[in-house]
Order: C-alpha cells, then sequence, then structure tokens
C-alpha cells in the first residue's frame, strides 16, 4: 500500500470533469484506489464519488493506493495533481 496527500490547485476543485480526469489515469491500473477528504472517502474509479468529496481548491487529499500496480499508479495520479488536471 502506498499513499500521498496534495493540495488541490486547480481553480474549482475536483468537480465533475477534474474527478473525470482522475478516474481516466486511475482505470489504466489494477490497483485500488481510495480518495480521502477530511472524514469523507471515495474510490478512485468514480467520478460521482470522487465529485460527492467537495474537495475545493486548497484542499489536502490523501490518495492511497494499492495492488499489484501501485507504484506506477501513484506516480500517474501524482502527476495529474501536479499538472492540474489538465486545466490549466
Amino acid at each position: 500500500m502506498l499513499e500521498f496527500t496534495k493540495r488541490i490547485d486547480n481553480k474549482i476543485g475536483l468537480h465533475l470533469r477534474a474527478a473525470g480526469e482522475f478516474v481516466k489515469v486511475a482505470a489504466q491500473f489494477r490497483s485500488e484506489v481510495t480518495v480521502h477528504n477530511g472524514d469523507r472517502s471515495a474510490n478512485g474509479k468514480s467520478i460521482l464519488g470522487l465529485a460527492g468529496l467537495a474537495a475545493a481548491r486548497g484542499a489536502f487529499v490523501r490518495v492511497v493506493v494499492e495492488g499489484p500496480d501501485e507504484e506506477a499508479a501513484q506516480r500517474a495520479l501524482a502527476n495529474l495533481f501536479e499538472q492540474n488536471f489538465h486545466e490549466e
């Protein structure tokens, strides 16, 4: 199991479009992905689940990746945060 914490820096947070980008990357891997925002958590492969986290700009989310390709999944997902979900 690997995990990392990232700040959401895109303009409007983890909304449907950003969640869709996250799911697109997460779905490329066999590992399970869980995203936590405060006391809420969601399956990282569910657009609606991620949007339901209500993670606004400036929020810190914790991403937990567990499975056979967890290292590659962690790198790809962390990179997505650094690229602001391809929005800017």
